[in-house]
């Protein structure tokens, strides 16, 4: 991979209030630079960003219906009336759903849950769904991750006697669905200050509202934030502001007393006794929930998050695990097909987009072929497939490029559409499907930034390997959570070179486990280069180079600092 390195020397003025902050709190003044880059500028801030404290969540109550909705759910309480938790069937909302559906379990026997079929109703809030809730005599329905576009759903409902709360993130059109209550931080109506939660934070924000309407301890939702945070990591939000509060104390409820479902998951996952990190729960727990919504029915994952048996739960998580061994395969032959299909576009170089059709493959995967394109080929990418008598689609999207609006540029001849900045869906007729096309790929071309279509290797900062010290790397470690707005720290360090013992290893010779120096310190550093072996030759003679890595803990000697070198710059031809 050719990378383009990007880093931009800090002007005089930020770097003089880097150096400051960073005497403040006594850490190095690089450590300090990445905190101004995360717009941190005062000790207050640091101090909060550092200890994300559950005291600093946003009042619930800041949500323009939030009264609103509390009021309809201790009414159907009082009145005993039949309650349907319904949510998507991706993890963040089936996370969602065991959420609210085991904290209102304790105040109604009268309650039950409900995810779509991916197949046979497809996206959000769907009528067979409603038919469903009226049979089963439901009269207030909370819909979680999905609902703030199922305007005639919720008529229908309406029409019926069901009242719907709905708590959604995704982007609201400018007509609302006719519900009782909605909780959309995104609407252009609404009051609360934080805009970025997951379809499961906004479940967690309901029933925090409930708890403090109806004098429960805070205490008692604590158990619930393990849910919260494997819906952030899924689901690409900001790891900012209130998703930072979340996601950290639900990392630690994760690692410290865990429900009995995700507990059989981080089994099978084999994450038992180690420490888990979003990037476990984006890697290995996530896709395996996702997996029975894209093979199977996304309500097998609820089953596993509420069960309280372990016995049950092992099992129902071997049951997903089975479900993610068949994606992995349907992911691997279709990736392959769609690149065949890309290499033989004419002129693909001309354009800044992605968009192909295949009526065969399967619905439930290709979003992640679509993810799968934008990182090859650092393109925005839409994979489309058949479903009945139209066509469905998944987008995914590059850094900084808002793919929802290229979407809702060709809106008129689409039949639905849903999503946010990076992930986004949509419903078409086949025959449209060459006009998409024609009219998505021109949005793209007149709208991306050159630099949004590279490959590119955005560096934090310039170090010396004397600067990497314990203390360091402790002081690093509490920026964690990483993940967007807060990415993994990257360095860069020029002018290093092998200590004399640096070898090629894996099982096909395709790593090298580097010892390297710099040349301002006898400071030895370990490194390792995955596949790049390519390297080793120049490595060996002794000249210098150029690294770009981020700083780990070697996971075989517990303690010990290891650089993970992503990237390497000769200086001289071989």
């Amino acid at each position: 991979m050719n990378y383009i390195w990007q880093y931009k020397e800090p002007e005089r003025a930020s770097q003089d209030k880097a150096i400051s902050l960073a005497k403040e709190l006594g850490i190095n003044p690089s450590l300090g630079k990445l905190l101004i880059d995360r717009g941190i500028t005062t000790l207050v801030e640091a101090r909060k960003f550092f200890r994300p404290q559950l005291t600093d969540l946003i009042d619930p109550f800041l949500f323009k219906d939030m009264a609103v909705a509390v009021k309809r759910i201790n009414e159907a309480l009082g009145r005993k009336e039949r309650i349907l938790v319904y949510g998507d069937y991706d993890v963040d909302g089936v996370t969602a759903v065991a959420l609210v559906y085991k904290f209102l379990q304790q105040y109604s026997t009268n309650i039950d849950y409900y995810v779509p079929d991916r197949y046979d109703e497809g996206y959000g809030v769907s009528l067979r769904g409603i038919d469903f809730a009226a049979e089963s005599g439901v009269k207030l329905i909370i819909v979680l991750d999905c609902g703030i576009k199922a305007i005639d759903e919720i008529q229908y409902a309406k029409d019926k006697g069901i009242d719907f709360i709905i708590c959604d993130h995704h982007v609201p059109d400018k007509q609302l669905p006719n519900a009782v209550a909605i909780l959309n931080a995104k609407r252009t109506d609404d009051t609360y200050p934080y805009g970025d939660l997951s379809g499961c934070g906004v479940g967690f924000k309901l029933i925090q509202g409930f708890a403090k309407s109806n004098g429960i301890a805070f205490s008692e939702l604590i158990p619930y934030l393990d849910l919260c945070a494997v819906s952030i990591a899924s689901d690409i939000v900001p790891i900012m502001g209130e998703n930072r509060i979340l996601a950290y104390h639900g990392l630690r409820q994760l690692n410290q007393n865990p429900s009995v479902g995700m507990k059989a998951i981080m089994d099978i996952c084999g994450l038992t006794g180690k420490e888990i990190t979003l990037t476990d729960v984006i890697y290995k727990i996530g896709p395996r929930l996702n997996a029975s919504g894209r093979i199977g029915n996304g309500k097998e994952s609820v089953e596993l998050l509420i069960s309280k048996d372990i016995d049950i739960a092992m099992h129902k998580a071997a049951q997903i695990n089975h479900y993610n061994e068949q994606r992995k395969d349907l992911d691997k032959a279709m990736t392959e097909q769609a690149n065949q299909i890309v290499a033989s576009l004419v002129h693909k170089s001309e354009h800044k987009a992605i968009v192909i059709y295949n009526e065969e493959w399967h619905k439930g995967v290709i979003g992640i072929v679509a993810s799968r394109l934008t990182e090859i080929y650092f393109r925005p990418a839409v994979v489309l497939t058949r479903d009945g008598s139209v066509a469905v689609g998944s987008a995914r999207s590059v850094a900084g490029f808002d793919i929802y609006k290229a979407i809702e540029s060709c809106r008129n001849i689409l039949e639905n559409f849903g999503g946010h900045t990076y992930a986004s869906g949509l419903t078409l007729k086949a025959e449209n499907i060459a006009e998409f096309k024609r009219r998505f790929e021109e949005y793209v071309d007149n709208n991306i930034l050159p630099e949004q279509t590279n490959a590119t290797l955005e560096i934090d900062d310039m170090l010396d390997f004397i600067d990497i010290n314990r203390q360091f790397f402790y002081d690093l470690k509490r920026f964690q959570p990483f993940g967007p707005n807060n990415p993994k720290p990257r360095f860069c360090t020029r002018n290093v070179y092998d200590y004399g013992t640096s070898k090629v290893v894996g099982r096909n010779q395709e790593h090298i486990k580097l010892e390297l120096v710099d040349n301002k310190s006898e400071t030895i550093m370990n490194g390792i280069a995955f596949g790049q072996s390519s390297q080793a030759r120049y490595i060996k003679t002794k000249r210098s180079f150029n690294i770009v890595y981020t700083i780990e803990e070697n996971t075989h000697k517990r303690g010990d600092i290891q650089l993970q070198i992503e990237d390497i710059e000769t200086l001289g031809v071989d």
